[in-house]
């Protein structure tokens, strides 16, 4: 049997707060240390060929995929955009911290609205014929800048076949997932980071951080 390999990367650290003030997450750019962290997965995946490199065409994708792999050309896959928050002005008070740092756990149903935007379902509808036709296309070694939410959903697709999509998958940034497809998926590794390979920094998971990071602003 021949797998082909899948490097499943999330984006290098961003700023979503800027002196106490939201930045728009669809131009968000990557920060000092996320261009370093961006350097390291490079380090990490030196000598390794890449026959696509992809990203979602949101600007800290595309400007991680640079750093990780400055020869490609990179393919932008707008379908594989993050979960689509909706105004966080809209959602009530009492409920904001739930939202933040609990839609990430366990099985979440489809009908889950992240931030009061986009489903779990939504999302789902187009990431998985996205991966369909990633894995039709022609190519041995593949590289693929994300996000967060998406990843969990590749993951999850990867591991179940369907469109259960498991949410305790910790996507740290510029973490790296490998992943190898045949005739079935193969999961090898998940939330690598070259940067901190044993996770010593913290405890916290993204949400968590970006809820202290809003409640301080």
């Amino acid at each position: 049997m021949t797998r082909r390999r899948l490097y499943l990367m999330r984006h290098a650290e961003v700023a979503y707060f800027v002196d106490g003030a939201p930045v728009r997450p669809e131009s968000v750019p990557l920060t000092d240390e996320g261009r370093e962290q961006a350097r390291a997965a490079r380090e990490a995946l030196a000598g390794i060929r890449f026959d696509r490199v992809i990203a979602s065409g949101l600007p800290r994708t595309v400007e991680t995929a640079q750093i990780v792999a400055p020869d490609a050309d990179v393919e932008s896959w707008p379908e594989l955009r993050e979960l689509e928050g909706g105004k966080l002005g809209d959602l009530p008070e009492d409920e904001l911290e739930h939202a933040f740092v609990g839609f990430f756990k366990d099985v979440i149903p489809e009908n889950a609205r992240f931030l009061g935007g986009e489903t779990i379902g939504e999302l789902l509808d187009r990431v998985i014929p996205a991966v369909g036709r990633l894995v039709a296309a022609e190519w041995d070694v593949a590289l693929a800048v994300l996000h967060g939410g998406v990843n969990r959903a590749v993951l999850s697709h990867a591991l179940t076949g369907g469109r259960l999509y498991l949410g305790n998958f910790e996507q740290a940034p510029a973490c790296i997932n490998v992943l190898d497809v045949g005739e079935d998926w193969v999961v090898r590794a998940v939330n690598v980071t070259p940067y901190d390979l044993v996770h010593r920094r913290g405890r916290l998971t993204t949400m968590e951080e970006l809820w202290r990071q809003f409640r301080s602003t």
